[in-house]
């Protein structure tokens, strides 16, 4: 039988915390004067910055050539291909009676990483009748769901803009 936890019994695990090490008090503790830094120089005092410095020798991260820029606002859409959204119908893991939207095919598992939303494009071949909201769709993948006489809505920001 398990007895219950009593607070004033509570304690880490053994080996849990180890003490910091003691440093600069004496020559006999083997960790005096220096303190295990060696003898002088910049390596030796406080604050070091010396991560990319290469004794006065330009960098490697500064002879490297550098292009282009990181977008910071970037909208990054989670693709979606007609192909692989007919497979999943296939499957059962999404219910082509009802609407597919974004949060359905997260659940799925069909897309992932999707925080940008969803962009449906038209690579694959569909064969079911779809009603399907997404953030974002190729003019070729909607033509190809209303084809079958399905219907795409596009939702959010792009819907705004057009």
């Amino acid at each position: 039988m398990k007895l219950p936890i009593k607070l004033n019994e509570i304690r880490d695990n053994e080996g849990a915390r180890k003490r910091p090490m003691i440093v600069g008090r004496g020559i006999g503790s083997a960790q005096g004067k220096t303190s295990g830094r060696g003898v002088k120089g910049q390596k030796a005092r406080s604050g070091v910055r010396l991560k990319a410095f290469e004794g006065g020798q330009m960098p490697l991260y500064r002879r490297m050539p550098k292009r282009g820029f990181n977008n910071p606002n970037a909208i990054h859409y989670a693709v979606m291909n007609l192909g692989r959204l007919q497979e999943a119908l296939d499957a059962g893991r999404l219910n082509a009676k009802e609407t597919i939207t974004e949060e359905m095919m997260i659940l799925s598992g069909v897309v992932t990483n999707a925080k940008g939303g969803v962009s449906l494009l038209a690579k694959g071949e569909i064969k079911t009748k779809i009603t399907i909201s997404v953030s974002r769709a190729s003019a070729a993948a909607v033509a190809a769901v209303e084809k079958l006489g399905g219907k795409v809505t596009i939702v959010g920001a792009e819907a705004a803009a057009a």
